[in-house]
This record gives C-alpha cells, structure tokens and sequence, in this order.
C-alpha cells in the first residue's frame, strides 16, 4: 500500500503554525521571519513534504528560479578563477537558498550569448536576472530592460536607466588608501589602477587622485592593470623601472597587489619597510598574501545579498520604481602598509 504524501496541512501540525504561514515559506515569500523559516523547513524535513513546482508556477506565475548573469568577464576560465567573481555567486546563492529560490549561471561573453540569455529569460524560463557587467559599453542591461526583464545590476550601468543596481562608493575607497598611505609618511607614492574602462576602476583612481592632490602631491605615477596577477606583475615591474625611489603603492585589487608584492621581493626590496603596499577588496588574495595585505574591503557578499534582495523585492511588487543601494568601503590594516 502507497504512502499518502505530506500535505501543507501536515507541516503545519508539525512546525505549529497556519497552513497560510507554510505557503510563504515554500513560496519563498519575502518577510518571513527566519526563526518562523527555520521552524517551518525543519518541520518540512520531518514530514518529508516536497512542494509540486509545477502547481505552485501555475498559481504564482514564477518558477522559482532567476538568473546569474556574468557578462563580459571573457569567458569560464576567468569567472571561475576570479575570487571576486566567487564572492558574488557565494553572496547570491546563500540568500536565495533562504527563500526557496535557485539561481541558474549563465555566461554571456559574446553577442551571441547574450542574445541567449536575453531568450532564456524572455521565454520565463527563469523570473528575472541578478547581472554582474564587467564594462560601461555592455548592451545587454539595456536589452533586458528593453525585453522587460527584471533585473538588477552589480554596480551601476555604464549609461543612465531605470534599473536598480548594488554599488560601493569607489571613490571613497580610493581615498582611504591615499589617505593612509601617507599618514603613514610615504612620499614617494605610486599606483596600479584597474583597466580604465571599467568604471569601477576610473573610480578607485580618480579617488586615489584626488585624496593625493589635496594632500599636496599633484602627480602620482600610474601603471594600469588588468585586475589580474599577471598584470599587476608586470605594472610593478614598469614602475619600479620608472621610479625606482617608490616607497608605497596602492594596487586597485588584491590579485594586483599581491602580484606587487612578490615582484618588490623579487628586486630585494623589503614591504612595508622599503615600498608600503596596499590592495582592494579584503578577498582571499589579501590573507594569502606574505605580508598579509593592507587593503580597502568591498563587501561582496552582502552587496551581492542585496542585490538578490532587490530583485525579489521587483518579484513580488512589479511596477516598483528601482533602487540603488550603495555601501561603503572600510580600511582593513595589516602588515603591509
């Protein structure tokens, strides 16, 4: 003889709560409160009770599942690589697992990919899209807006729209490094900026800049990088070649810095004592490094968090005017600077 499956009813006895209460758990219904969630999943658990997704998207009209866009990031093997890439997803993916949600990754690193992701989400096969844009001239916030998609963007788009987006306050960051640096008595002060067409990256520098000129230094020598190890390598090289007097260097993320770091070893000079080195994100490159890395935290995964936060927000109340939400860069001092 079959079992009777496990009705909403029976968690309900289970957790002690309506059968009302149950639905917006299962649903993923936001503005529950956690402990009420947890009470309800674990009595889930013990009745071995599986919501009918098919039933469910009939009366809801969503399928529970949205979108993780990367675009432009230049393919699997960087996303995947990247720790700030890694923070996102990480971010994302443990708020969406509390409110029944799943995110589905996708890569869009050519017109032809962004063209399918623009169908996949058209098509609903998933509620809207969580779009982590690596460049100002990506065309595809703007084809999801034109699609009716919602979505939400990790950091603002490259042109003004009505989309909602997560940001940092870059420039701030920026400011905090200079500013730290030369409390510190470094005089002779250089950078690794980020590429310079990634706004983020013109942000962090124009920060840094500015910080220096108010503090009376109206040129900072500049190597551009690409956010990469390799990259940072080789801007510390052309730096140390074109002052070979620098006591300090701020690199506009970990990967660079690091990278940095090695490379002033490498030429016998000691960090902090002979060149200060500062990085940007506080991500796992910052501790791994020897000395462990100075830098300006970007949190990720609460900025990540949120993002999500937005979208199922756009979700439940469709027609909301978007939102912005922008936080704020913190100083983390360790040993290199």
């Amino acid at each position: 003889m079959s079992r009777v499956a496990p009705t909403l009813e029976d968690v309900a006895r289970v957790a002690g709560v309506s059968r009302a209460t149950v639905s917006r758990v299962v649903n993923g219904t936001r503005n529950v409160d956690p402990e009420l969630q947890e009470t309800v999943r674990n009595a889930i658990e013990q009745t071995g009770y599986t919501p009918n997704r098919v039933a469910r998207s009939l009366v809801t009209r969503r399928t529970g599942t949205v979108a993780l866009v990367i675009s432009g990031a230049g393919g699997g093997s960087d996303v995947f690589t990247d720790p700030f890439f890694g923070r996102v997803t990480a971010g994302v993916v443990d708020f969406l697992r509390g409110h029944s949600v799943h995110p589905v990754l996708m890569l869009a690193d050519s017109d032809h990919a962004r063209t399918e992701v623009v169908e996949f989400l058209r098509q609903g096969s998933a509620d809207g899209a969580l779009l982590v844009s690596t460049h100002p001239a990506d065309p595809l916030p703007a084809r999801l807006l034109e699609a009716g998609v919602p979505s939400v963007l990790y950091a603002r788009p490259g042109r003004p729209m009505p989309i909602g987006y997560v940001d940092m306050d870059h420039r701030a960051g920026g400011r905090l490094a200079a500013d730290h640096l030369v409390a510190a008595g470094r005089y002779n002060i250089a950078t690794i900026s980020g590429p310079m067409d990634v706004l983020a990256s013109q942000d962090r520098h124009a920060g840094f800049r500015d910080a220096m000129a108010r503090h009376g230094f109206p040129y900072v020598p500049t190597a551009e990088g690409g956010f990469t190890a390799e990259s940072g390598a080789a801007a510390m090289h052309r730096l140390l070649t074109e002052c070979p007097d620098l006591d300090a260097v701020f690199a506009a993320n970990d990967l660079m810095a690091q990278a940095a770091v090695d490379v002033l070893l490498e030429h016998g000079l000691r960090v902090p004592e002979d060149v200060a080195v500062v990085g940007f994100d506080d991500s796992a490159p910052a501790l791994a490094c020897r000395p462990q890395l100075t830098t300006i935290r970007q949190p990720v995964e609460r900025m990540a968090a949120q993002m999500a936060d937005l979208l199922l927000a756009e979700l439940e109340k469709p027609g909301q005017r978007p939102r912005s939400v922008i936080f704020e860069p913190e100083l983390v001092v360790r040993a290199s600077a």
